[in-house]
C-alpha cells in the first residue's frame, strides 16, 4: 500500500473541528462549499488542490521517468494538518490484500481527517483502464480489445462493475478512460486507446463513464487533448495537428463523454500543441471545455504535468509560475503529488504573483466534488460494514475483488474482442484431434493476455517476490483443457523482443512433425521501454517484435498449416505472410480470461464477432496512417507508396454466413434540419449462431474541405441464430455528417451524401448504398447538435 508516512510525533494537542453550514447536508452544495472556503487559511485552501503519493520512491526506480526528480519527501502527519485534497494510488503501489488495504486506507483517512480543522478526508483515486488496478482485482481486456467488441453495453456493465469494486474499498475516482484515438499505430499507448475512430472510441468510451459513474465513481477523461497525435509516435513529443483534426477527430469522444455520459472529471494531456502546453492552455481547459461545453467538474494534472510546465516544456521560470500558469488555465488539482501546489503556490500568492481568486476557483470545484462524494457529511462511512473495528491482518482475504461473475464478464468480453481476421481453407475451427504444435513466445506466459495497465504488468513486475493474485491461464493451458484428445506440445521459438534465435529450430522441427502449428506471438506489455507495447515503449516501425517474423517464416516454411494467433496492443504488418496463414486471429491483450477465450475461438466453441478498431497493415512502414483519409491519403497515381491496409477498419469474419437486404426506400432529399430512418435487414444463412456487426459509413463526394473516403457515423451488433432475420434501423440526422468547414464553423453543409452499410470501412465491403441530397441552408452547429445515430434491432418471425 501507498501509505508509509515518515516518522513523525504528532502534536499534542488534536485541532478543534470547526463546525457551520458547510457540514450541514441540508444546505445546498453551493452554499456549504462558500461557507467552508470562507473559513479557510490560504494554506488549508491550497492543500485541497493537490495530492500526496507518499509511497512513491524518491530515490529513482519509480514508475515512471523524471519520477524520482518530481518527487519530494512529505511528513504525512505534518502535511495532513492543512487537510488533503487527495490520495494517489493507495492500491496500485504495490501489492496489498485488498482488506487490509481498505483498512489501512481508512485509517489513513482517520488521521486526515483528525489532523485538520475540518475533519475533511481526502479523495481516494486509482487507475482502472482495464479493471481496478489492485492486487488481486479483476483483469479485464485493455481499450482495444473494447473497441474489437462493438458492444457499449457490454463495456458499460464492466465500468460498472469495476467501480463497484473500487467503492468497496474506499477508492472514490477512476482515472480512466483513455479517449484518444489513434493517429499512429506506432504509438506505445496504442493498447490504452479504444481505436482509430472517433465515433467507436466516443460510443464505447461514453459507456465506459456511465458505467463507471453509475457506481459512485468519478470517472477521468484522459487526455485532453492531442496526446495521441504526438509527432512521430514518439510518446510526450510534440503535437502538430491542425485545428480541423482536433475538432473533428481528436475533440469530439471528449465531447461526447462529457455531455452524454456525465463525466466528472478530466486529465489534462501531456502534449503542447503548436507550441502551447496543454496545462497552460486556457482556451482549451476552460475557454472550450467549460464555457462550451459546460463541464462543471474537476480538471486534474496527468501525473507531475504542471510541474513538466518548468522541467520539461520550460515555459514557467519555477514551482510558483507552473502553478500560475496551470491555475490560470484551469487546473484544479496536481497530481500525483504535491510540488507546484503546495508553499510554492502560497508564496506566489502572498507575493502578488498568482491571484487568490483563481486559488478560490479551483478550490470551489474540489469542494463541491467532496461534498457530491459525501466527504463533508458528518455521518459519513470511511469503511464498509464487515470491515468497521477490524485490524487489518483480520481482514486479509475478507474482500475478493476478482469473483466469478467478474470473471465470467471478463471471459464473455474477452470472446467479443477476438477478432477472425483470416480463414482461407476453413482450416478453423480446429478438430482438435491428431498433433497440434504450439509454438512461439505469448504462449506460455501469463502476462502475454496482460496490458501495461493491468496490476501484475504495471506494479506486479516491480514485485517479484509477490504472488500475481489472480489466475490467468495460458494460450497453451487453455488448448490442452480445450483439446483433451489432442497431443499437444510447445516450443518457445525466441524471445518476445530479443536477438538469440537459437531455439528457433528446435520450434520448426516440432511444428513439421505436427498436423497444425498454432505460432502465438505478439508484445510483451511494460513501461517506458521494458516493454514492446504500453506506455514510453513505442515502436520504430510495425514489423513484429525481435525475431518473432523470422519464426513465422520458419514455421510456414516447414508446409505444416499454421494458425498465426496475435496477442498484442497494436496491430503489425502481416503482408507476405498473410496469404501463406491457414488462418489467423487477432485479440488485444484480453485479460485473464483471453486464454479460455482464444481457446474456445480455435475450437470453435466461440463463434467469433470481433471487429478491428485499428487496421491492419500490409507493410511495416507508412505510417502514419488511418482509414480517415481524404482521396490524397489514400493509393493514387501520384505516390509509388500504397497505404492501404491489409484488413481494413471494421474487418472480422465469423463461422457463419449472413445475407443482406436493403430496408424500405428513402426520400430522395431531406433537409439539413431533418432525419430520416435508413434500414438493413441481417439474416443468418449459416448452421451457427452468429453475430454480425452492421456498420454505417458517410462519404460526402464534395465539400468545402477536403473529407474522409468514409467515416463511421453508426454500428449495432446483431446476434442471430441460423436462418433467423432482424431488421436493424439506424435514425440518420444530418447532424451526424457535420465538419469544420473552411472558415472554422462546425457545419451542415447542403448536396449530394452516400450512405453506406457495410462490414467494414473498405468500399468492397459495401453490401447496401443509400443516395440522398441534404437540401435547404447551411447550418452552423455546435456541442449540443445530435452526435449519436440511434438504432434498433427488430426480431423477425421468419427463418429459412
Amino acid at each position: 500500500m501507498a501509505i508509509h508516512p515518515a516518522p513523525h510525533t504528532r502534536r499534542a494537542d488534536p485541532p478543534t473541528i470547526v463546525d457551520g453550514p458547510w457540514s450541514d447536508p441540508s444546505f445546498s452544495p453551493e452554499e456549504r462549499v462558500a461557507d467552508l472556503a470562507a473559513r479557510m487559511t490560504l494554506e488549508e485552501k491550497t492543500a485541497q488542490l493537490y495530492g500526496i503519493w507518499v509511497g512513491a520512491d524518491a530515490e529513482g526506480d519509480g514508475v515512471a521517468p523524471h519520477q524520482n526528480d518530481m518527487v519530494d519527501p512529505v511528513d504525512f502527519e505534518d502535511i495532513t494538518t492543512r487537510g488533503l485534497g487527495q490520495l494517489t494510488r493507495p492500491f496500485g503501489t504495490a501489492p496489498v490484500d485488498p482488506g487490509v488495504g481498505a483498512v489501512s486506507l481508512a485509517r489513513a483517512q482517520a488521521r486526515i481527517s483528525a489532523a485538520g480543522r475540518f475533519g475533511i478526508p481526502a479523495l481516494a483515486h486509482e487507475e482502472c483502464l482495464a479493471g481496478f488496478t489492485a492486487w488481486g482485482a479483476t483483469a479485464y481486456p485493455v481499450p482495444l480489445a473494447w473497441g474489437a467488441a462493438w458492444d457499449p453495453e457490454l463495456v458499460a456493465e464492466m465500468a460498472h462493475r469495476i467501480g463497484s469494486d473500487m467503492r468497496s474499498v474506499g477508492v472514490h475516482q477512476g482515472l480512466a478512460p483513455v479517449l484518444d484515438v489513434v493517429r499512429d499505430l506506432r504509438w506505445g499507448r496504442v493498447e490504452e486507446t479504444i481505436g482509430e475512430d472517433p465515433y467507436l472510441v466516443a460510443t464505447i468510451g461514453t459507456a465506459y463513464v456511465r458505467g463507471l459513474e453509475s457506481s459512485g465513481v468519478v470517472a477521468t477523461l484522459k487526455h485532453f487533448a492531442g496526446y495521441s497525435a504526438s509527432a512521430g509516435a514518439r510518446n510526450l513529443s510534440p503535437v502538430r495537428a491542425g485545428a480541423r483534426e482536433l475538432a473533428d477527430v481528436i475533440l469530439p469522444p471528449f465531447e461526447m463523454a462529457v455531455r452524454d455520459g456525465g463525466a466528472r472529471s478530466v486529465m489534462l494531456s501531456y502534449a503542447e500543441i503548436d507550441g502551447v502546453p496543454v496545462a497552460a492552455d486556457a482556451s482549451l481547459l476552460t475557454g472550450l471545455l467549460r464555457d462550451t461545453w459546460g463541464f462543471t467538474g474537476t480538471v486534474v494534472a496527468d501525473y507531475f504535468g504542471i510541474g513538466f510546465l518548468e522541467t520539461l516544456h520550460k515555459v514557467a521560470a519555477d514551482r510558483g509560475d507552473a502553478a500560475r500558469l496551470a491555475l490560470t488555465a484551469g487546473v484544479d488539482v496536481e497530481l500525483p503529488t504535491v510540488r507546484s501546489y503546495g508553499d510554492a503556490l502560497v508564496a506566489a500568492v502572498r507575493d502578488g504573483l498568482v491571484a487568490e481568486e483563481l486559488v478560490d476557483r479551483a478550490l470551489r470545484r474540489v469542494l463541491l466534488q467532496k461534498c457530491e462524494l459525501g466527504l463533508l457529511d458528518p455521518d459519513r462511512k470511511v469503511l464498509p460494514a464487515v470491515l468497521n473495528g477490524v485490524d487489518p491482518e483480520q481482514a486479509r482475504g475478507t474482500v475478493d475483488l476478482d469473483p466469478p461473475r467478474n470473471r465470467a464478464l471478463a471471459r464473455l468480453l474477452a470472446e467479443r474482442s477476438c477478432v477472425l481476421l483470416a480463414n482461407p481453407e476453413a482450416a478453423l475451427p480446429l478438430r482438435g484431434t491428431g498433433r497440434i504444435a504450439v509454438v512461439g513466445p505469448r504462449a506460455d506466459d501469463p502476462l502475454a493476455m496482460l496490458g501495461c495497465y493491468s496490476f501484475p504488468s504495471h506494479v506486479g513486475v516491480q514485485h517479484p517476490e509477490a504472488a500475481m493474485g489472480i489466475d490467468v491461464p495460458t494460450v497453451l493451458e487453455a488448448l490442452r483443457e480445450e483439446f483433451p484428445g489432442a497431443g499437444i506440445d510447445y516450443a518457445q521459438g525466441c524471445d518476445v523482443d530479443g536477438t538469440d534465435a537459437s531455439r528457433i529450430e528446435e520450434a520448426t522441427a516440432l511444428a513439421a512433425g505436427a498436423d497444425v502449428c498454432v505460432a502465438v506471438l505478439g508484445d510483451r506489455a511494460g513501461l517506458f521501454g521494458r516493454g514492446t507495447s504500453g506506455e514510453g515503449c513505442d515502436a520504430a516501425d510495425l514489423a513484429l517484435p525481435g525475431l518473432q517474423g523470422e519464426l513465422l517464416d520458419a514455421l510456414l516454411a516447414t508446409g505444416t498449416p499454421v494458425v498465426l494467433v496475435l496477442l498484442t496492443g497494436r496491430t503489425y504488418a502481416l503482408g507476405g505472410r498473410a496469404d501463406r496463414l491457414a488462418g489467423c486471429v487477432q485479440a488485444f491483450f484480453p485479460g485473464e480470461e483471453g486464454g479460455p477465450a482464444l481457446a474456445g475461438v480455435l475450437s470453435g466453441r466461440v463463434n467469433p464477432s470481433g471487429r478491428l478498431p485499428v487496421g491492419v497493415p500490409h507493410g511495416a512502414g507508412g505510417q502514419p496512417w488511418t482509414y480517415l483519409q481524404p482521396p490524397l491519403g489514400r493509393a493514387n497515381g501520384v505516390s509509388n507508396l500504397d497505404p492501404t491496409p491489409l484488413y481494413p477498419f471494421g474487418h472480422g469474419l465469423s463461422y457463419t454466413s449472413f445475407a443482406w437486404e436493403a430496408g424500405a426506400e428513402v426520400p430522395a432529399d431531406l433537409p439539413t434540419d431533418g432525419e430520416t430512418d435508413l434500414a438493413v435487414t441481417v439474416r443468418n444463412t449459416g448452421g451457427r449462431e452468429g453475430a454480425e456487426v452492421v456498420q454505417l459509413y458517410v462519404h460526402d463526394p464534395v465539400a468545402q474541405t477536403t473529407r474522409p473516403d468514409a467515416r463511421l457515423i453508426g454500428y449495432a451488433r446483431v446476434e442471430l441464430t441460423p436462418g433467423e432475420s432482424r431488421k436493424v434501423s439506424f435514425r440518420f440526422h444530418p447532424d451526424l455528417v457535420s465538419f469544420t468547414g473552411a472558415d472554422g464553423r462546425r457545419i451542415v453543409e447542403p448536396g449530394d451524401l452516400e450512405l453506406r452499410f457495410a462490414t467494414s470501412s473498405d468500399l468492397a465491403d459495401v453490401k447496401h448504398t443509400v443516395r440522398l441530397r441534404l437540401t435547404g441552408p447551411e447550418r452552423t452547429v455546435d456541442h449540443r447538435r445530435r452526435m449519436v445515430c440511434a438504432t434498433s434491432v427488430d426480431p423477425l418471425v421468419a427463418r429459412a
